[in-house]
This record gives C-alpha cells, sequence and structure tokens, in this order.
C-alpha cells in the first residue's frame, strides 16, 4: 500500500494528508450497534502508517465516544495525527434537537473534547454549522481566543454560505471549509466553492459517494428500515431516474479497472489542489482502495463525460444538505 502525499490545506493552513479519515462511523450513529472497538483503532493506526494524518470527528458523534476512541488510538502516536473537531451541534436520545454556539458552549464543549481526545491542543476545530442565533463575530472570535490559548491551532467552517464564509475570514483567517462535496452534489461550485478558493480556504469533501449513491451496489427500492428512506433523492422515481445516471459512471470504472467508489473519491480529488476527499472508514479493508483512488487521472474525455452527467441539478431529489 503506497503512501499518502501531503497538501496543504488552504494557502496559509498545515501540511495534511491528501486523504483524510472520517472516524464518524466507527461509533454509534442513528442508532446503529458501535462498530469493534479494536478493529476502528487498528484501522485508525494503518491509516496514520500509511501517511493519512488527518482524521475528522466530532464531539457529538457517538456522544462523546468518537473522541474518546481516537485518543486511544493516538496514545504515544501525538505528532502523527492532525485531530480536525466539529462541535455545536446538540442531541438527545439520538436525535439532533439544535445547536448552540454560545461562546459559553464553545469553552465549554472545547475543555471536553481535549480531555476526551487526551491532547493538549486541536489542530482544526470548526463549529459544524451556523444557525444564525449567535453572531459570526462571537462564534469566530471565541475560537481565535482558544488559538491565542494554545487550546486551538487553526479554524475552520462547516456546511456554511458563501456570505458566511467571508465574514468568518474577515474575522481570523480560515483554514479549511468541510462540505458535502460529489458528483451527485455539485451545488457548492456555483458561489461556494469559488469563494473558498478566492480567500484560500482549504475544502474538505465529505460524503463523496453521496451517501452510498454512487457506489454502484445500490438496489431500488431500498429496504424498509434503511435511513436513506428519508432523503428525496433516495425514493421512488428519483431513485430510479439517478440509478440509471450512475450506470454511466459504473461501466466507466469497470473500463478503468476500478471500482465506482474509487472513481467518485478520485473526481473529487481531481477538482483542485484545494480539495482534500474526507473518506468514512471503520474497517482496515477499506483502506487500500481508498488510498488506491489518490493515484487515478483522467482523459479530459473521460472528464467530459462524467461532468456532463453529473451536471448540476442532473441528480433528482433535494440536495445533501437538503435532504
Amino acid at each position: 500500500m503506497s503512501k499518502i502525499k501531503k497538501i496543504q490545506l488552504g494557502q496559509n493552513g498545515p501540511l495534511v494528508s491528501e486523504l483524510g479519515l472520517g472516524c464518524m462511523r466507527m461509533s454509534s450513529i442513528w442508532g446503529s450497534p458501535t462498530p469493534d472497538e479494536t478493529e476502528s483503532i487498528a484501522t485508525i493506526h494503518q491509516a496514520l502508517d500509511s501517511g493519512i494524518n488527518f482524521l475528522n470527528t466530532g464531539d457529538f458523534y457517538g456522544a462523546g465516544h468518537n473522541e474518546m476512541l481516537i485518543g486511544k488510538a493516538i496514545k504515544g502516536r501525538r505528532d502523527d495525527a492532525f485531530i480536525s473537531v466539529k462541535f455545536g451541534a446538540i442531541f438527545y436520545n439520538g436525535q439532533w434537537i439544535g445547536m448552540d454556539l454560545r461562546p459559553i458552549a464553545i469553552k465549554n464543549f472545547v475543555t471536553y473534547s481535549l480531555t476526551r481526545l487526551g491532547i493538549e491542543t486541536i489542530d482544526l476545530y470548526q463549529p459544524s454549522r451556523m444557525d444564525g442565533s449567535v453572531p459570526i463575530e462571537d462564534i469566530i472570535g471565541t475560537i481565535a481566543d482558544l488559538v491565542k490559548e494554545g487550546k486551538v491551532r487553526h479554524i475552520g467552517v462547516s456546511e456554511i454560505t458563501s456570505d458566511q464564509l467571508r465574514k468568518a475570514n474577515s474575522i481570523y483567517p480560515i483554514s479549511a471549509l468541510e462540505i458535502a462535496y460529489s458528483l451527485a452534489d455539485r451545488q457548492i461550485e456555483n458561489d461556494l466553492l469559488p469563494t473558498a478558493r478566492e480567500l484560500g480556504i482549504g475544502v474538505v469533501a465529505f460524503a463523496n459517494t453521496a451517501e452510498g449513491l454512487l457506489t454502484g451496489d445500490l438496489q431500488t427500492p431500498l429496504a424498509a428500515d434503511d435511513y436513506r428512506n428519508h432523503f428525496s433523492r433516495f425514493q421512488g422515481e428519483n431513485l430510479v431516474h439517478n440509478l440509471e445516471k450512475v450506470e454511466v459512471l459504473k461501466q466507466m470504472a469497470s473500463n478503468k479497472g476500478i471500482t465506482p467508489t474509487q472513481l467518485a473519491i478520485a473526481w473529487v480529488k481531481e477538482q483542485g489542489d484545494n480539495i482534500m476527499p474526507l473518506v468514512s472508514m471503520s474497517r482496515r479493508s477499506r483502506l487500500p482502495e481508498n488510498i488506491a483512488a489518490m493515484e487515478i487521472v483522467f482523459t479530459n474525455e473521460e472528464m467530459n463525460i462524467l461532468n456532463s452527467t453529473f451536471a448540476i441539478g442532473s441528480i433528482k431529489g433535494g440536495t445533501y444538505l437538503q435532504r
């Protein structure tokens, strides 16, 4: 398994691996059982060994379980890991009930995160989204204070508008924007992505396969207990139409001798030097395939086919964020 290369996250940001490891699925999500902890830790160790240093988590993943898991995994290897933490989302009984971005809450959140992770400084700290109840000046200003105190190294933002990104960056330099981006979710190309590039902000792109839509493995209809039934793009005729689009991706992947998932990740990687695919994994067996995706290149003809087949608006149903 080849070593992952490093990229600079934003114009003045840190050096990180060109592929990020999303750790969310290593904890219970949407009521699912908690994955095997030994395998999850082994996955993090193997990722670090391969050069993947960007570990992404949220203090609300598994009600703190995810941070404690990462803390165990990086014990004795702190210098090998770049820790990205999202905060602000409030859950109760496994359900999202709102946001809390008050300065006093942020200071509380970071204290608990540092303790669970067993570290002194979080490398990248970011509100999981903005909800309008607290001025951006107060949110970013509070994190900037944490930078001065040595509790945080870099500031990021997630699921934000172009105007909010400009405002946040005017308060304190933003290193990274975490946002859903895939062949099926290209709306950020209209405004948000150009703004990030203009401001020299790196993009951490999650949901590269659009919740599994682009893996080529989906069958219609979905199982009755599949959480994706709540998303309009996975319902009825929308799903039938969307899977017809995916057939083009499957055929191209077959012609190239790769998997549709690898193709989807590689397409995101090819969208710019400032973009890092963030792939969720909880098993070591996934690592070689996803790392190999970073070596895939496209001909101009292949890229044209993908970009036209998956043009903005071609996928029916709500976008990732709109559900």
